[in-house]
């Protein structure tokens, strides 16, 4: 009798033990499913904002609908495309460009690419042309504003803008109150083939947080 005892609690925890295992495993493969379908769903909201708002055909493209005269349809831009687009700018602009070399060192900083005149940066310190755009790069992590401005040099170009400011700040916000972004974008801004002579805005344009900028004309 005792042996029998013995036996039947020894069962007893081999089925508990059976009863854990399946929970534990069934645990799992519930997790496994909701992240499976997590990543379905980041994967989806990836792709449609990748390729942006979706518009419904018009009904003269609808199934059922004759057409009288063929009409071309523009080819889709491949997401694959937009991302090679993308590591293109990242590339144009380094962020281990020594810039120091290139700048004139006067009370007022400034940049001028060579074969343009020094009346260029007076007349840019002057106000003699208006601004016509401006991006501001506060809060943005150096990556972002890298791809920021770079993106707003090219659509300031497509807009035919010739004077633009780029506002960076002072750095106050920074650890040490160290303007690491400012030095960025100066950097930048020189390996933009765009950017023909770039100084330190006015006081009343922004100072020393932020840089009037020369374009090219489209």
């Amino acid at each position: 009798m005792k042996a029998f005892a013995l036996k039947s609690l020894q069962d007893l925890k081999a089925v508990k033990k059976e009863i854990e295992t399946r929970a534990r495993l069934e645990k799992e493969a519930t997790a496994a499913r909701l992240a499976a379908v997590a990543q379905a769903r980041a994967e989806k909201e990836l792709f449609a904002r990748a390729i942006g708002p979706v518009k419904p055909l018009p009904a003269k493209h609808r199934p059922g609908h004759r057409a009288h005269l063929p009409v071309a349809q523009p080819a889709p831009i491949a997401v694959q495309q937009q991302r090679d687009e993308l590591a293109v700018m990242r590339e144009a602009i380094s962020d281990e460009f020594d810039v120091e070399t290139l700048l004139d060192t006067d009370e007022a900083l400034s940049f001028r690419r060579p074969g343009m005149g020094p009346d260029v940066v007076r007349k840019l310190r002057r106000g003699t042309w208006s601004i016509q755009g401006q991006l501001d790069l506060h809060g943005l992590r150096q990556g972002d504003a890298r791809e920021a401005l770079g993106q707003f040099i090219r659509d300031a170009i497509k807009m035919g803008w010739r004077c633009v400011r780029v506002v960076h700040g002072k750095g106050l916000g920074s650890p040490g109150k160290t303007p690491v972004l400012k030095s960025k974008v100066q950097g930048w801004l020189v390996q933009k083939q765009e950017v023909l002579a770039f100084v330190q805005a006015r006081p009343l344009d922004g100072g020393a947080g932020a840089l009037v900028v020369l374009l090219t004309q489209s």
